[in-house]
This record gives C-alpha cells, structure tokens and sequence, in this order.
C-alpha cells in the first residue's frame, strides 16, 4: 500500500481544500485515475493530521485510515505525555488496539521489542506501512483480536490499550463493560503477564466507577490539553495498593502543570467556605475539577473555596503556581437592578462564566445585552452563605 507520485502532487494542491466540495468536481475520468475514495481520505487525514500529529503530517508517504480510527487516536502531545509514564529499564511493550498507532509510534521508541495488535487486517496493513515509513525499528504487527491474543502472550514489561467506544450500531459508548475489549474482563490475564498495563478512557468516563470495576489502579492521570480534557489514563499493577490522581494540563510551549493527590484524602479534608472575595480568582484546570480535587487544591495552595458546589476560589495574595487561571478581581456585587445598571453604565461586552448560578450565559447576555469579547471577566457564581454575586476581573 503506497501512494503513487502522481496521488501524492494530488493531495499536496488539494489539502486545502473541503473534501466533499473536491468529490463533487471530479470527473469520472479523473476518479478512476486517481483512486478518488481512497485520495479524498488521504486529504481528510492530512488535513486532521497537521494539528492532532504533525509528525505524521511532516511525512507525505504516511497512509491515513478511516476517520473513526483518526478520531480515537491520541494526539501527538498526549502520546509524548505517556512515554513520562514508562519506568527505566523496560524493554519490551504490547500494543493491544493499535488502531492508527499514534500511540504505538511514540512509545515504541523506548523498548527494545514492540508488538503491534489490530483485528481489522486494513489498519494492520496501514500500520506496518507507515512504521516502516517512519523508520522504526524492532516492532512487529499481529492481526488479531486483542482477547486472542493475551491468552497466548507471553511475560512482557507493558501492556497498553485504547478500547473502542462504539457498539456495533456505531453510537458512542462509555461504561468499561460496553468498551472493546471489556477490560474488566481481561485484565485478571493482563496483570499475570505485564509488569504494568495502561488503558486510555474516555473523559467521559466516570472516574470513581471505573476505578471499582478494575482492579489494582495504581495511578489514574486526567490528561487536558490546552485546558480541554482529552484522555483518561489507568495504571494497572499488581503491585498496586493505594490509587494516586494526577490531574495534567499539557500547555503549548512544553509546560505541564500535574496536580496530584488521593481519593481519600479527598474525602476527609475538611475546608472552610467563604462568603467574600479578595484581590484574586482562581479556576482550576479542567483536568482539576474532572477529577474532582475540589478540597485538595483548596489546601494545597492556601486558597479558600467560594461554595461547596462552586469550583472557584480566591485569595488576597497571588498564587502564581495555581494550575488553572488566575484573574485579578476589580469588583464583586449582589446582581440586583441598580448594581447591574451601574456595571453596565462603564462596560459594553465581557466574557461571561457561570459556575453555581441560575441563570445561563445566554440567559445573562440576553438580559444585559453585553457582547462577548474584551479583556473583562464576569463570573456569576455563589458563595458560602448561598449569596449569588458576580465577580468582575482582569485575567493574569
């Protein structure tokens, strides 16, 4: 499976270019020519490719399979974000749902041996294509479905798995059990023959409920990128007693903010509540607040929680380190008529948040008639006696 030259100048002058726009002007002649279904792919690939993994994009000799297989795969940042999570000393790792092997590329790199598992012989196909493309070394690509294979597998240091989520009808899926494989079903076979077994989640998934049905969780990271949750990641040992969280929010330019912390410890902290606001606002990360360390960062940072159910907190002294985002408060007030009129006298459009408030965003911009945009903050919130306020700022 190779693209000819003549493909290849095709997807360079098209990829610009909406596919389904582009189907419609070829003739049959040139249809034929060209393998146009298998061409329009190649471009709705490339064109997926630039962001989510511009090293396959650097490369015009990588074949790209169908969108559902593009869609699951992990970005480029997420699969650098799991070679952290490799121990020293490792050598030989199983890939079980290869799929576009995103993922398999970047971590192969640092084991000696690497297997490659695929059910669909097209992908297996695609894979060892493009693993040769790109040079890797070492790696070897099976055909078959991931529960066949474990019952033969032999010992090995890792084991990784992105289950698919999607039923047979193609609708999304959340639940482990729906997932393909079911992991809650293999992982006792799993954790007899690997040192260690990662599976990527969905961030749908309920965390709590996932870590019940598997066993031995060592570690659960919650993986943001730019601040929009991408990925759930279980480590699973049989080494593993306590279950550690780690909420990541991997940030253009290599900065990485982790945030870690225990369920338990979680549970039993106890923290005060507020009802004022001093000089600064934070907003924790969306890796945060999906793996609820509500109490934990309020501790951790010296930062006192508006509400229990309002995941803002404030502080009169900065915290430049908070993992989220940090605003600079001008003012905070009851919403009520003569405040709003007064607010609005002095500002025309803001970027609005609801956090623990009745009315929505669009309900509050069509009451007040402010636009979006600007440099100015308002946050519609409540505090610690139920007192609903808007909190007005600057971000940092």
């Amino acid at each position: 499976m190779k693209l000819t030259q003549q493909q290849k100048n095709f997807i360079r002058q098209n990829e610009q270019h909406d596919v389904r726009e582009l189907a419609l002007k070829l003739d049959n002649g040139k249809q034929r020519e060209l393998n146009v279904e298998f061409i329009l792919k190649q471009i709705s690939g490339r064109q997926t490719a630039k962001e989510k993994f511009p090293f396959f994009y650097a490369n015009d000799e990588i074949i790209y399979p169908v969108h559902l297989s593009l869609e699951q795969a992990s970005s480029e940042a997420t699969a650098n974000y799991k070679v952290s999570l490799i121990p020293d000393g490792y050598k030989t790792f199983v890939d079980l749902t290869g799929g576009m092997g995103v993922d398999f590329t970047i971590l192969s790199q640092r084991f000696i041996l690497s297997v490659y598992v695929e059910q669909d012989p097209e992908l297996c196909e695609i894979a060892a294509n493009n693993f040769q493309t790109l040079g890797l070394q070492g790696f070897v690509v099976k055909n078959e479905a991931s529960e066949t294979f474990v019952e033969k597998m032999s010992l090995t240091d890792m084991v990784f798995l992105d289950p698919a989520r999607r039923d047979d009808a193609g609708r999304k899926v959340i639940r482990i059990e729906d997932c393909s494989p079911d992991v809650s079903e293999i992982q006792n076979a799993l954790l007899t023959k690997a040192k260690l077994v990662v599976i990527k989640f969905s961030p749908m998934l309920d965390i709590s409920s996932a870590v019940r049905s598997l066993k031995k969780v060592s570690e659960v990271h919650v993986v943001s990128v730019e601040n929009e949750c991408k990925e759930l990641l279980f480590l699973l040992s049989s080494q593993a007693e306590d279950t550690v969280y780690y909420a990541v929010n991997l940030n253009k330019g290599g900065n990485i903010e982790v945030f870690s912390f225990t369920p338990e410890e979680e549970r039993s902290l106890e923290i005060p509540f507020t009802r004022t606001i001093g000089k600064y606002l934070y907003e924790p990360n969306a890796s945060i607040l999906k793996a609820g360390a509500f109490k934990s960062v309020a501790q951790q940072y010296a930062v006192q929680k508006l509400h229990v159910n309002s995941h803002l907190y404030t502080s009169d002294n900065q915290i430049s380190t908070f993992p989220g985002r940090v605003f600079e408060v001008k003012e905070w007030f009851v919403p009520n008529k003569k405040n709003v009129k007064s607010f609005l006298s002095l500002t025309k459009k803001a970027n609005i948040a609801v956090r623990n408030f009745p009315l929505s965003v669009a309900e509050i911009r069509r009451k007040t008639g402010l636009r979006e945009g600007g440099d100015v903050y308002l946050f519609a919130t409540t505090v610690a006696d139920s007192e609903k306020i808007w909190v007005i700022g600057t971000k940092l």
